[in-house]
C-alpha cells in the first residue's frame, strides 16, 4: 500500500514571518516555519503563497531556505499572487478560488492541509469557506507558540488539525440530527403522520428549505395541505435567519384582467381608471420574504410573463411606471393542475415552468394518506382547542366509530385535509361539555354521506363492524360473509355447525359444531340472534 504525501497549502505572513534579525530569528516562532518543525508532521510539499512585492518575494525565499536547514525531506513550491487589499473578501476569494480551481489536487496520493495561522483574518475566513465546500479537498491546520506566554524556548509550538467533515464528530452529528427533526416536525406541525412516502416527501422539503434559495412547486388536490406547508416553509426559513421579511399568500385563479397585474406587480397614480394612488403590489411586499402564488396554473399569460423576469431578475416594472423596482423574494408555488398540460394547451409559459420547476414535490390527498388521518383528527381537536379555549374530546366508542368510517374504503374526502378539518370543527362546536358522543358522529357521518353522494346507510355488516371498532382484512371479511350466508340458512347453531364442519367433526369424538360456531361469531362480536339481521 503506497504511503501518502502530506501537502500543506498557506498564505506568508507577511508580520508573523517576519520576526527576528539574523540568527535571533531561530530563537522566535515563525509559524510558516513551525509547520515544517513539529516532531510528529512531516511535511512533504509546502505550497506558500506569498505577495508579489520585492520584499514578499525576499521573504518568501528566506523562510523557504529556513525550512531546507530544519525540515530538508520538505519541498517548497513558492507562488506569488497580485492581491491588492488582503481585507476585501470579494477579492480574496476570486484569487483563493481560481488558485484551488487551477491546482491539482491527487487525493489518490496526497493528503492536504490548509495552514491558517497566517494571513488576514478575510483570507482565513475564505480558506474555510474553499475547504468546507470542498473546492479545497482538505484538512485546516493550526500552529501556535508551545506556552500562553509566548515562550520562544520552543520555536517549532505546536499544531491542531481540523476535519471539517462534520459527520465525524458525533455530537455535532447528533445536534445536525435533531435540528433536522425539529425542522420536519414543524413542516408536519407536530402531527405524526404515519405515512411513509409523505414522510420522505417532507425530509426533503427540509433538506430543500433550508439549503435553496430556488422557488419551490408543490403540487396536490384542493385541500390537500399546499397553503399550510407553505407557511411551515416560511417559518422555517425565519427561524433559520435565511429570510426577514413576511409571508405574502395570494390565490392566482382569483386575479382576472387588470387587477391581476396591479394585484402581483403594483401600479402608479394614474395607471388606469381609479388609480388615484400608487400601489405597491404583492411582489414588492414579499421582499426579503416568501410569495406563496396558490394555483399559479391558472395565473394570466402576460402575468405569467412578468412574473418570470421577476423571478430571474428580482426586478420588475409596475404598471403605468417608467421606474423597474427589485424586490429580493423566495418563491413557492402550489397548484392542483397538470402544468405540463397545461403547457401542451398553451395556457402555460414553458420557460416559466422550467424556472419554477427545480423542486417539485407532490402532496397526497387524504385519501392516499388514510394512515394519517387519526394523528390528523387529534391535530384539529388541538387546533380547536387552541382557538376557542378550551378542549373538545370523543368518547371512546364515537371515536372508534368515526375513525372506522374516515378511514374506511368508502369515505372520499374529496376535499382532503381541510374537508376533514370541517368535520372536526362541527362536532366540536355541537359538542356538549366538551364531549363529542355517538349521536354527534353518526349525525356528521350522515352529513358527509349526503355530501358525497353516497348511500345514506351503509351495509349492515359494515355497520356493525364500524360500531364494534373491528377492522378486519379483506381474507377475514369474504370468510365472514360466507359463514354467515349459511348460519341464515341454519334453524340453530348446531346446524350451521354441522354444515359448516362436515369434514372435521368426524374426526372428533364428541363434536361441539354449535360451540365453534358460537367462538368463530364472537371474535366479531357477533351474537347468533343477530345473524339474520347482517345478511
Amino acid at each position: 500500500m503506497q504511503i501518502k504525501k502530506t501537502v500543506a497549502i498557506g498564505i506568508l505572513g507577511s508580520k508573523l514571518d517576519r520576526v527576528g534579525k539574523g540568527e535571533q530569528r531561530w530563537n522566535k516562532w515563525r509559524p510558516t516555519v513551525s509547520l515544517c518543525q513539529q516532531p510528529d508532521l512531516v511535511i512533504d510539499r509546502l505550497e506558500l503563497i506569498h505577495g508579489e512585492a520585492r520584499f514578499d518575494t525576499d521573504l518568501a525565499l528566506k523562510v523557504a531556505a529556513d525550512i531546507a536547514q530544519v525540515s530538508p525531506e520538505t519541498e517548497v513550491r513558492l507562488h506569488t499572487m497580485a492581491m491588492r487589499n488582503a481585507w476585501d473578501f470579494e477579492e480574496v476569494y476570486a484569487a483563493l478560488h481560481d488558485f484551488a480551481a487551477d491546482y491539482p489536487f491527487d487525493t489518490e496520493r496526497e493528503d492536504y492541509l490548509v495552514h491558517i495561522t497566517t494571513g488576514t483574518h478575510v483570507q482565513q475566513i475564505v480558506w474555510f469557506l474553499l475547504a468546507e465546500s470542498r473546492h479545497v479537498p482538505a484538512k485546516l491546520i493550526q500552529t501556535q507558540p508551545s506556552s500562553l506566554r509566548n515562550d520562544d524556548s520552543v520555536p517549532a509550538g505546536k499544531h491542531v488539525v481540523t476535519d471539517l467533515d462534520l459527520q465525524r464528530y458525533d455530537q455535532i452529528a447528533k445536534r445536525f440530527h435533531a435540528e433536522r427533526l425539529e425542522g420536519t416536525q414543524l413542516l408536519k406541525s407536530g402531527i405524526a403522520t404515519r405515512n411513509t412516502a409523505f414522510n420522505r416527501t417532507i425530509e426533503q422539503i427540509e433538506r430543500v428549505a433550508v439549503r435553496s434559495k430556488a422557488p419551490i412547486l408543490i403540487s396536490g388536490p384542493t385541500g390537500a395541505g399546499k397553503s399550510f406547508l407553505a407557511r411551515q416553509v416560511y417559518e422555517l426559513k425565519r427561524g433559520r435567519h435565511q429570510i426577514g421579511g413576511p409571508f405574502v399568500a395570494v390565490n392566482c385563479a382569483t386575479l382576472r384582467g387588470d387587477t391581476a397585474m396591479s394585484t402581483l406587480f403594483g401600479h402608479a397614480k394614474g395607471a388606469f381608471t381609479g388609480a388615484q394612488q400608487a400601489r405597491e403590489g404583492l411582489l414588492r411586499s414579499a421582499h426579503k420574504g416568501v410569495l406563496f402564488l396558490d394555483e399559479i396554473g391558472e395565473l394570466p399569460l402576460d402575468e405569467q410573463a412578468m412574473l418570470l423576469k421577476a423571478i430571474e431578475e428580482k426586478r420588475f416594472l409596475p404598471m403605468g411606471s417608467d421606474r423597474e423596482v427589485e424586490s429580493d423574494f423566495t418563491l413557492i408555488a402550489g397548484t392542483n393542475r397538470d402544468l405540463q398540460t397545461r403547457v401542451t394547451e398553451g395556457q402555460f409559459r414553458e420557460d416559466l415552468l422550467a424556472r419554477i420547476n427545480i423542486w417539485t414535490f407532490v402532496l397526497p390527498g387524504l385519501a392516499n394518506r388514510r394512515e394519517d388521518i387519526e394523528p390528523n383528527i387529534d391535530f384539529e381537536l388541538q387546533r380547536y382547542a387552541r382557538d376557542h379555549g378550551y378542549t373538545v374530546r370523543f368518547n371512546v366508542e364515537a371515536r372508534r366509530r368515526y375513525v372506522s368510517f374516515a378511514t374506511g374504503g368508502d369515505a372520499r374526502w374529496p376535499g382532503n385535509f381541510r374537508q376533514l378539518s370541517a368535520s372536526i370543527t362541527r362536532m366540536a362546536t355541537l359538542a356538549d361539555s366538551g364531549r363529542i358522543d355517538m349521536a354527534l358522529v353518526e349525525d356528521e357521518l350522515e352529513r358527509l354521506r349526503l355530501d358525497w353522494r353516497m348511500p345514506t346507510t351503509s351495509d349492515p355488516l359494515s355497520e356493525h363492524l364500524a360500531k364494534a371498532g373491528l377492522e378486519i382484512d379483506l381474507f377475514d371479511r369474504l370468510q365472514l360473509e360466507s359463514v354467515l350466508k349459511v348460519c341464515s340458512t341454519a334453524a340453530s347453531q348446531a346446524e350451521a355447525g354441522r354444515k359448516l364442519f362436515s369434514q372435521s367433526r368426524s374426526a372428533k369424538a364428541s363434536p361441539n359444531d354449535s360451540d365453534r360456531i358460537r367462538k368463530f361469531l364472537g371474535r366479531f362480536n357477533i351474537p347468533w340472534s343477530q345473524v339474520s339481521e347482517l345478511v
